[in-house]
């Protein structure tokens, strides 16, 4: 009997002990989630360079047939008003010569794009992400407008999160490689208007990610995203015209409006 009032005594005792421990865990052990970009980075112009970069990450040309143009000094197709981005595709009638990206297509407009300087990566510190923004996106044959991640060291990882190719219909598009990709085609009604598009991402394997994507709140599709943990990738605001949009675009010009752009993360300390 006395051995078991001992013995009774010890297992009490690490039982203390071990929630003396847990009592004293800091609190900042658990996750917490912080603001990357606030709603207010496109108040003016100072909020904008804090927070945005213009042109693509690699330069001024992609996938379609405009340039981008744009700076600190330079407002004619990157522009702030009311908290409102607009992004101008101008059509040119001069010969530019060809785009440096593949396809390689005519230069036949000016417009406009602009990335985030802070890099979405998941992984075991930033597990869950959210993504979202308002948007009035054209839609009309030849306009390519499009809010999406990309990755910084390699294509693919690709998130598209809005993506309009000359039609009302917005593309869901995650590539995992150039062959493998999830397409959720989700039709718009008055692209023009006011719409929230938001992506949710979170990390559910030591390779993999969930994105969850919505449009004004309602959920519209799951991807299964292979490989895309602890590979960073931009993220891109941009007027494309033309390519995979179809042609020709529109000769007059074309607008593309972004507002509360908020970018958010999980921390795990």
């Amino acid at each position: 009997m006395g051995r078991r009032r001992s013995l009774l005594r010890l297992v009490t005792a690490i039982a203390l002990a071990g929630s003396a421990m847990v009592a004293l865990t800091p609190a900042s052990a658990a996750a917490t989630w912080e603001t990357v970009i606030g709603p207010s980075s496109f108040n003016d112009y100072n909020a904008l360079a804090t927070e945005w970069a213009y042109l693509y990450p690699w330069g001024s040309d992609h996938n379609g047939s405009a340039r981008m143009y744009g700076s600190a000094t330079d407002h004619n197709h990157v522009s702030l008003s009311g908290g409102v981005l607009t992004l101008r595709a101008a059509r040119i009638n001069w010969d530019e010569g060809t785009s440096s990206s593949s396809p390689h297509l005519p230069i036949r407009y000016h417009s406009g794009a602009v990335h985030a300087r802070d890099q979405v990566v998941v992984n075991d510190q930033f597990p869950n992400w959210e993504v979202k923004g308002d948007f009035q996106a054209p839609s009309a044959r030849g306009t390519w407008p499009a809010f999406w991640l990309t990755g910084v060291n390699s294509w693919p990882p690709e998130s598209d999160i809005l993506e309009f190719k000359g039609d009302s219909r917005n593309w869901f598009n995650t590539f995992r490689t150039s062959s493998d990709v999830d397409s959720t085609i989700v039709g718009v009604s008055s692209p023009g208007s006011w719409h929230n598009y938001r992506a949710w991402i979170t990390k559910v394997s030591a390779t993999d990610v969930d994105i969850h994507y919505y449009i004004d709140g309602q959920w519209k599709a799951v991807h299964h995203a292979r490989g895309f943990v602890g590979r960073p990738m931009w993220l891109i605001i941009n007027l494309q015209m033309e390519g995979s949009s179809g042609s020709p675009g529109p000769s007059a010009d074309t607008y593309y409006r972004a507002r509360d752009i908020y970018v958010g993360r999980s921390r795990n300390y």
